[in-house]
């Protein structure tokens, strides 16, 4: 697959930030019930959405511990579940924890294995930290709560997704069908700075090299793919926020927070097709 190029991350500690996504989801799920279906998840409870998202800490933990330079040849990790099915949100506490450790114990340059672009124990910072924030996002929709995302996190998680879905084929396969002869997709948020230009091209797809005059790519800030002079074949318009759901497929091309305009095929082939 061809790709824009390493990406840098923005400046957010994306490891303060998990122990703050994660306080928020337990807020959100403490004394619920637990046995809520999840409608973003489709066939998820609520219980289930919170043992994979403290399941995800712990075993991300584990990889950070152990340093990992290879695919890991397994998932099992202990989960010391909660005893009772009342403690949940207690539990996700103490998986944060868990990962915070680890955190500690992990410098965020370590080279290390991982599935996307970094090569680095901050890769696993930053996807652990979008694990938790969808899926406290999820949470609130079940129960009923309208989600409320920082801006500048939106942006991070924009860009992360458009950066690693060009890796993400061994659990994601349709993103194999992602081609065609340099056809473009532009996400552009209405609230601010930032530009996402995709290129999906015959042996792959990926993010444009950022027009910033050094010729290096992912020289620029996340969401400043280029400078916003190539005419796209579609464009996607929303706030950053909603677009990191659109992008997760927590809100569909239709709804009213967003617009669109150009190639409807090449955006219907593209929301096929990168399912994360």
């Amino acid at each position: 697959m061809t790709t824009s190029g390493l990406r840098i991350p923005t400046p957010i500690d994306h490891r303060a930030a998990v122990g703050a996504e994660a306080a928020r989801f337990a807020a959100v799920v403490e004394g619920a019930d637990f046995a809520t279906p999840v409608p973003s998840c489709p066939g998820w409870t609520l219980a289930d959405l919170v043992r994979h998202a403290g399941s995800v800490h712990r075993w991300f933990a584990v990889l950070l511990h152990g340093r990992i330079q290879e695919p890991p040849r397994s998932r099992d990790v202990d989960l010391q579940l909660p005893a009772g099915g009342d403690a949940w949100a207690e539990w996700l506490t103490g998986s944060a924890a868990v990962a915070a450790d680890a955190f500690r114990a992990t410098g965020p340059d370590t080279p290390m294995w991982a599935w996307g672009a970094d090569q680095h124990a901050r890769f696993w910072a930053r996807r652990m930290l979008f694990e938790t924030l969808l899926h406290r996002v999820d949470a609130e929709l079940a129960l009923g709560v309208r989600p409320e995302i920082d801006r500048a996190l939106a942006v991070d998680g924009v860009d992360e997704f458009l950066t690693n879905l060009p890796f993400a084929g061994l659990f994601a396969p349709k993103v194999a069908d992602l081609r065609a002869d340099g056809r473009t997709i532009r996400f552009r948020p209405t609230d601010g700075d930032g530009d996402w230009l995709v290129r999906l091209r015959p042996d792959g797809f990926g993010l444009d090299p950022a027009n910033d005059g050094s010729g290096a790519p992912g020289s620029a800030a996340p969401g400043s793919a280029d400078d916003g002079s190539v005419t796209a074949d579609a464009t996607v318009h929303g706030t950053a926020a909603d677009l990191l759901l659109l992008v997760y497929g927590r809100l569909t091309l239709d709804a009213d927070t967003l617009a669109h305009e150009g190639d409807a095929d090449l955006l219907a082939h593209w929301f096929a097709n990168s399912a994360f």
